[in-house]
């Protein structure tokens, strides 16, 4: 994933991607052992996600 992506079609992959990464380590937590960290990690990796779609916004009206 560290190529640019300029499309729209490469964005809406590149974000499908992202969450369905979210969504895998949601899903490999487990509720006995899971942490305040892995809590904190799955916000960061939103926040990265929320930060790319700011960005591509951006570039939407332009595409």
């Amino acid at each position: 994933m560290g190529r640019a992506v300029s499309t729209k079609n490469e964005q809406l992959d590149y974000l499908q991607k992202r969450f369905e990464l979210v969504a895998s380590v949601i899903e490999g937590m487990d509720a006995d052992s899971a942490s305040v960290e892995e809590l904190d990690s799955i916000l960061k990796m939103i926040d990265d996600i929320e930060v790319k779609c700011q960005q591509f916004r951006r570039d939407w009206p332009n595409a």
